[in-house]
């Protein structure tokens, strides 16, 4: 799995003209899923970016997780996070997952945080989406599973 993560003042979605997801101090999630993804990456992530100090302090420094500040997360599908732009002038998304198996996980990524009592907006998978957001700091990370070792 591989995100952008970025912290923001807000962000919203919206389909055919129609917010979908909103969200006030928290996070923006864009998630792309890869082929060999199981629950076991959803897990890791969700927990990762769950406890991820970037909020700031009373000493303005990044010590307070999402959940120290209350924050909210919209998770919004992305695949082409797995475009691959080496080679020639059109990305190849072969490394992306499957439209079925990357739904399963994007949804089961969403649960989990709705687990952790976060409150959390998305979009719509597979959806030609807009999303607005007012980056706070700039705070923008990139978390991709296949960096960590994850067991």
């Amino acid at each position: 799995m591989r995100t952008v993560i970025q912290r923001v003042k807000y962000a919203q979605v919206q389909i055919n003209g129609l917010t979908v997801g909103k969200i006030e101090k928290g996070v923006l999630i864009l998630l792309g899923i890869n082929h060999n993804d199981t629950m076991k990456e959803v897990k890791w992530l969700a927990n990762k970016i769950k406890d991820l100090r970037i909020f700031e302090d009373e000493n303005d420094k990044m010590n307070l997780s999402l959940k120290d500040v209350n924050g909210e997360v919209l998770i919004i599908s992305q695949f082409t996070l797995y475009g691959n732009c080496i080679k020639g002038r059109r990305p190849s998304f072969i490394d992306a997952a499957k439209p079925e198996l990357a739904n399963e996980l994007y949804l089961k990524f969403i649960d989990e945080f709705r687990n952790f009592d976060i409150k959390t907006e998305t979009g719509k998978f597979g959806a030609d989406m807009k999303v607005e957001l007012l980056n706070d700091g700039p705070v923008t990370l990139i978390i991709d599973t296949a960096d960590a070792s994850i067991k």
